[in-house]
């Protein structure tokens, strides 16, 4: 998508106490604006921003809600935004973020807060799961934001009129990737988009789900801890399915974003999508049932694995309204606010306290699986990598399905980008 225009940039600055730390009293939320800063524009993402608006507007009616929303895929265009303004110490009094190593360049270059405490004010390190707890924090046991929800990268969405419609069961599953792709050859003979993708964002959301599959989770794991070498064998196998796998997609692919991707399952003009579940939200939106409109499944040879991602919130430094941050911050992680968010925008709540019988037949399956799956962390959101690693992993990803390079420059190239 387009970049659109940010909102709301010159804001009241109301600046509210703070503690000898640096971050907010306890009590917070004291009156004022609160410039929130997202790249939630539309469809699924907005009404979920939407709802949790509302919550935060009962919660704490006497802070102003600001939106700073701009659009773009993944948050592309809202992170070039944003690092220009932070870099001009100029922040929003909160931003929008991927939950995990996404957040260390600004940590390393102290631009947001340690909010730790928060988490015992507002009762959250009981009310959100202890592997959660462990992956939001750093070394020296900080934490840096407060997640919204939680979103499931590796799963496949199916148009079962269009399976069944060219020979393939709707019904089938698969063991792993070769299984799928002998169904996507059928698709392919027969004239039919087998598997649709937009741009760099997706393919490389794509290529960690295929990793993800061939090597398993410690294995995949290993590919950002470091045990696992990009120069092996196993990761030139996934680089060539990867490659396999683009060439069933669709040739119009980079000048569109997820939800047209998304959007050629719905209509019949694709036959499968790998998207992360903030897809359902497109499908339910336009009265698709799951289970006879569309069907969804893990991403084959990755079943027992959530590959996972969470957007979450900050405290910048600097923020203009300390106080009204931190009551936005203490919204995000509250019960009704995150029942109220993800209900619309078609992720879990992070909190293990919500009643799953107030989700979707889709959410419910993933709030099951969250807790008793394997929990990997996704690479195109933000969960596995920090920016720049990311940055580098696009750009050798675009030369690669681009044709500007071949197969085994891609492999070095990926791991001079993962190794720094």
């Amino acid at each position: 998508m387009a970049g659109a225009a940010l909102v709301g940039l010159a804001l009241a600055a109301c600046g509210g106490g703070t503690d000898d730390g640096g971050t907010p009293e306890a009590g917070g939320g004291g009156g004022g604006e609160v410039e929130v800063f997202t790249w939630w524009a539309a469809g699924s993402e907005k009404a979920g921003l939407d709802a949790l608006v509302g919550a935060f507007d009962e919660q704490h009616p006497d802070v102003t809600f600001v939106n700073g929303a701009v659009a773009g895929g993944a948050g592309s265009a809202a992170k070039d935004l944003l690092q220009t303004r932070l870099q001009a110490q100029d922040p929003p009094d909160t931003f929008q973020a991927h939950a995990g190593a996404e957040l260390q360049d600004y940590i390393d270059a102290a631009q947001i807060e340690d909010v730790s405490a928060l988490y015992d004010e507002f009762g959250l390190t009981d009310a959100f799961p202890a592997d959660l707890l462990d992956r939001l924090s750093t070394e020296d046991g900080a934490i840096y934001s407060i997640p919204s929800n939680i979103h499931r990268a590796n799963v496949v969405w199916a148009n079962p009129t269009v399976l069944e419609d060219n020979g393939v069961d709707p019904e089938a599953t698969y063991e792993d990737l070769d299984a799928w792709m002998a169904d996507l050859d059928k698709l392919k003979a027969a004239g039919v988009t087998p598997l649709s993708v937009a741009t760099t964002w997706t393919q490389v959301h794509l290529l960690e789900t295929v990793l993800l599959a061939n090597l398993g989770p410690e294995a995949y794991t290993g590919l950002w801890d470091g045990s696992t070498d990009w120069a092996g064998a196993d990761v030139t196998a996934s680089l060539e399915d990867f490659e396999k796998l683009m060439s069933y997609t669709n040739t119009d692919r980079d000048g569109l974003d997820w939800p047209e991707a998304t959007q050629m399952v719905i209509d019949g003009n694709a036959a499968f999508n790998v998207m992360g579940d903030w897809a359902v939200a497109a499908f339910e939106e336009q009265d698709k049932k799951l289970g006879a409109d569309f069907t969804a499944f893990p991403v084959p040879g990755t079943d027992g694995t959530f590959d996972f991602l969470a957007d979450s919130f900050t405290l910048p430094v600097g923020a203009p309204n300390p106080d009204g941050a931190k009551a936005w911050l203490e919204t995000v992680g509250s019960l009704e606010g995150q029942v109220a968010f993800n209900k619309a925008k078609g992720s879990i709540p992070a909190r293990t306290d919500a009643d799953p019988a107030d989700f979707s037949e889709y959410q419910q399956t993933a709030i099951e699986s969250f807790g008793s799956d394997t929990i990997v962390s996704s690479l195109a959101h933000g969960a596995a990598t920090p920016v720049a690693t990311l940055n580098a992993v696009s750009d050798a990803t675009s030369k690669f399905t681009t044709g500007a390079s071949d197969l085994a420059t891609y492999q070095q190239e990926l791991a001079a980008a993962v190794q720094g």
